[in-house]
């Protein structure tokens, strides 16, 4: 892990497209503010944990879960 120090309104980079900015400082919380492009996700980690616990859930489907799902009829 990189550790690195930083004031408020210092920014770093992540490659040429992400730029994390210390918005603010209020004891032990620290905001940041997160510049990224539409096609990178960001997310808080506990939500992106939930994104793929529910992604593993969903691809987990029991016996007989397709049974009722029949190819399209042809035209």
């Amino acid at each position: 892990m990189l550790v690195l120090s930083r004031h408020r309104d210092e920014s770093i980079m992540i490659g040429d497209d992400v730029v994390v900015t210390i918005v603010d400082i209020r004891g032990d919380k620290v905001r940041l503010g997160i510049e990224a492009p539409q096609s990178i996700p960001v997310h808080r980690q506990e939500v992106y944990d939930a994104i793929q616990r529910e992604n593993r859930r969903a691809t987990q489907t029991g016996n007989g879960a397709t049974k009722d799902i029949h190819p399209p009829k042809k035209s």
